[in-house]
């Protein structure tokens, strides 16, 4: 597989990442080093809280989705990193084998204004379980190498 560059994104594109199965031990370990709350933790009180059940953490799916962003075309991209993200919803809770997977469709693209060799990717990306249903939502740009930066398309 070539290695993709900023002209290869177009607006409305959508790929998809995945499946990845999350298991309950997985959503355990990372809530007690990253998110200790009982709802992550604990069978108990979870059932007894809004959620009805064990559900990972929000951060946890944060990182499942980069993991899946990584895996799934970063590590073979021209990424220069990301300016920051702009929307992170949380929608449904995200349980212990459910299989997900990360649907990302492109926003925007756009050349950067003061450098030449690099242009902006606008992603959302949706994170859903096996039923299709989205557990979560993320809003972010990427920054991209350009294949050609004397190219002023």
């Amino acid at each position: 597989m070539s290695k993709l560059y900023w002209e290869d994104f177009a607006k409305d594109e959508v790929s998809e990442h995945g499946p990845r199965t999350v298991s309950r031990n997985e959503i355990v370990a990372f809530a007690m080093e990253f998110d200790p709350q009982p709802i992550h933790l604990d069978d108990g009180a979870a059932r007894a809280s809004m959620l009805g059940g064990l559900s990972a953490s929000g951060w946890h799916m944060c990182a499942l989705a980069m993991r899946m962003m990584a895996d799934g075309f970063l590590l073979n991209s021209s990424s220069m990193g990301a300016p920051g993200v702009d929307e992170v919803r949380w929608i449904a809770p995200l349980r212990p084998d459910d299989s997900i997977t990360l649907r990302a469709t492109v926003l925007n693209t756009r050349l950067s204004r003061s450098r030449p060799e690099m242009g902006f990717v606008t992603f959302r990306f949706d994170l859903v379980n096996q039923n299709g249903a989205a557990v979560m939502t993320m809003t972010s740009s990427l920054m991209l190498g350009r294949r050609q930066t004397g190219n002023t398309a």
